[in-house]
C-alpha cells in the first residue's frame, strides 16, 4: 500500500508542478501582451478596438454576419440608423 502510495504522490506532485509553471507561465505571456498592447497604444492604435478585431479573428465569419446582422435589426427598430 506505501508503494502505490508513494507512486501516487508522486505523480500528483508532477502534475501539481507542472500546473504551478504552466500559471507562470500563463503571467508572463500575459504581462508581454500588456506591454504589447502599452507601446500599441504609445504609437496611436486604439486598443480596445484592436481587442475587439482579436476577438473577431478567432471567431468564424458566418459567426461574425450572423451577429451583425441582428446588430442592425437592433439598430433600425431602435431608431439609430
Amino acid at each position: 500500500m506505501n508503494d502505490a502510495y508513494s507512486v501516487t504522490a508522486d505523480e500528483l506532485r508532477q502534475f501539481i508542478e507542472r500546473f504551478e509553471q504552466l500559471e507562470s507561465e500563463k503571467k508572463d505571456v500575459s504581462e508581454q501582451q500588456k506591454e504589447l498592447m502599452a507601446e500599441a497604444k504609445g504609437r496611436g492604435y486604439d486598443t480596445k478596438v484592436m481587442k475587439k478585431v482579436i476577438a473577431l479573428r478567432r471567431r468564424k465569419p458566418d459567426e461574425i454576419a450572423e451577429e451583425e446582422a441582428i446588430i442592425e435589426m437592433y439598430k433600425s427598430a431602435l431608431g439609430m440608423q
